[in-house]
């Protein structure tokens, strides 16, 4: 199966194993409760999914990379306590408790989720003294004389022994305890991942070009070259803070993470074209409704793959309006929201209180500090994805900012005070406008140019199907509109699909004999 349908039977498997009966119980008991055991190879994203589900379904996640564990820190270090048996005193060997459970416990106490997943990657690769532990961890649930706490699902990840030699076999007895999923990678379903996770573009349209370098393994006489999924997320946040910091990666730094010479040394030299394109036609002048005639003359004579990586670029410049707008809209709802609570707050202010300089620029402080630990504890359970997180920060920082100008006002009453916050509400306000008309009139100006350079041709297709896949793009025209994506959505996407069903029906009539 792909990561995708793993990570909504993880999803499923947590959501059964904690519901309870109507006496609060487990309606699965916890010795029926089977641990999930993904197999797969390297860098396809098992860790990943691990903490998205955790995240989806609301619980904690303690992550375990067993091969960096001793038995004693699986198992816990040997003490001797005394005891008496049948009026016997005797030495009995105990165990401290395992670092592994002592860590679930202390996941509770941090985030206060007393249910959770608990998740050991590369559990068929640990040595040999430590291997008997993982079996006995499979079959019983336990770490030495420890049982994993109630509430707590266990997921268990390995390679196949075709990707690691220290792969070590499972018996009978402990497959037929456990739901084995296999996994295997798919491009288009890590695409998916990937614009919602804003990866880099020219990756993204590298890979729509030459799909086959998605994922490779190979071994031969130079020794083993791999390209993963990981490698390719890794190196995109790399580039990513390259441009930031007005960096060029070249093809060495490439290899470091593309770590199979061809692959590297191509995705290198297209890079170099990606960047250059860029610059030549002009992308932030074409959404910005200034396109050059020197770009459309430089059209006609392009090869496909230079006008795909143009498509791609200016999808790229769209998606990062499209981003900053949503940004300032979750600010802007998660400060209405805080609002709302500080006028009831103003309102119940004991009257005493109300007398004190300054307290309503204090209680707002107050609010402020306490929104700032729920989003602290909330990012410590990892409850957050990287937009919510964003969102949260940057409203706390708003926050603050209010806070110091409610204290330069020195407000006398709570209707005062909440004037002032209202009228920084409004600056804001007007800032999510400004980001949302900025995004509108570059999606505007992409069409222009689309439509003019393109008309309604393949490349037309790729940039109406890319809008409709990003999260990003999909969510902002949904709110605020875009009246020629949706007609070319419903005409020319229609025009396309039946033309690939009349090529599979033409196809199959040729098999059958039939033309």
């Amino acid at each position: 199966m792909n990561i995708k349908r793993a990570k909504e039977e993880i999803e499923h498997t947590v959501r059964a194993y904690l519901a309870k009966d109507a006496l609060g119980e487990y309606a699965i008991p916890a010795i029926r409760q089977r641990p999930i055991l993904l197999m797969g190879p390297p860098g396809i994203g098992k860790t990943q999914v691990m903490e998205q589900a955790a995240r989806e379904c609301g619980v904690a996640l303690v992550a375990y990379t067993i091969t960096h564990h001793t038995r004693q820190s699986a198992v816990g270090l040997p003490f001797i306590r005394q005891r008496n048996y049948g009026g016997r005193d005797v030495s009995v060997t105990e165990y401290t408790m395992s670092e592994i459970i002592a860590s679930v416990y202390a996941k509770m106490e941090a985030t206060g989720l007393k249910e959770g997943i608990l998740f050991i990657d590369e559990i068929n690769c640990v040595s040999e003294t430590l291997a008997p532990t993982m079996l006995q961890f499979l079959q019983c649930k336990t770490f030495g004389n420890q049982a994993v706490p109630a509430g707590w699902v266990i997921v268990a990840a390995g390679n196949p022994p075709e990707y690691n030699k220290s792969v070590r076999d499972f018996d009978i007895v402990t497959l037929d305890r456990v739901r084995r999923m296999d996994i295997e990678p798919d491009l288009p379903v890590w695409k998916d991942y990937a614009r919602a996770a804003h990866l880099h573009s020219a990756i993204l349209s590298y890979l729509e070009l030459h799909p086959q370098n998605f994922y490779q393994i190979n071994a031969d006489v130079d020794g083993t070259q791999f390209v993963t999924a990981r490698g390719w997320e890794d190196l995109s946040n790399l580039l990513n803070t390259y441009e930031s910091l007005g960096l060029q990666a070249d093809e060495e730094l490439i290899r470091q993470y593309i770590q199979h010479q061809k692959i590297a040394e191509d995705f290198a030299a297209y890079l170099d074209l990606y960047y250059k394109y860029r610059d030549d036609y002009g992308v932030e002048d074409i959404l910005a409704g200034k396109a050059k005639p020197t770009a459309f003359a430089r059209l006609l004579q392009a090869p496909f793959d230079e006008r795909l990586s143009l498509v791609s670029l200016l999808l790229s410049g769209l998606e990062t309006r499209f981003a900053a707008s949503r940004r300032a809209d979750a600010v802007a709802d998660g400060c209405y929201a805080f609002l709302k609570e500080t006028k009831k707050a103003f309102a119940g202010m004991p009257a005493e209180l109300a007398q004190e300089p300054n307290c309503w620029a204090q209680l707002f402080g107050q609010m402020t500090a306490d929104y700032e630990a729920e989003t602290q504890k909330k990012r410590t359970a990892g409850l957050l994805d990287k937009p919510a997180l964003e969102a949260r920060l940057q409203t706390a920082k708003t926050l603050r900012g209010w806070e110091k100008t409610l204290l330069r006002a020195a407000a006398p009453d709570a209707d005062t005070a909440f004037k002032v916050l209202r009228e920084q509400f409004g600056t804001l306000s007007e800032a999510r406008d400004t980001a949302q008309q900025r995004a509108s009139a570059a999606l505007e100006a992409a069409f222009d140019f689309m439509e003019q350079a393109f008309a309604e041709s393949q490349e037309m297709v790729v940039f109406v199907t890319e809008l409709t896949l990003s999260p990003a793009a999909h969510a902002f025209i949904a709110e605020n509109g875009c009246e020629r994506y949706f007609q070319y959505n419903k005409d020319l996407l229609l025009d396309h699909r039946k033309a690939a069903l009349n090529q599979e029906l033409e196809a199959e009539q040729r098999r059958h004999g039939m033309l």
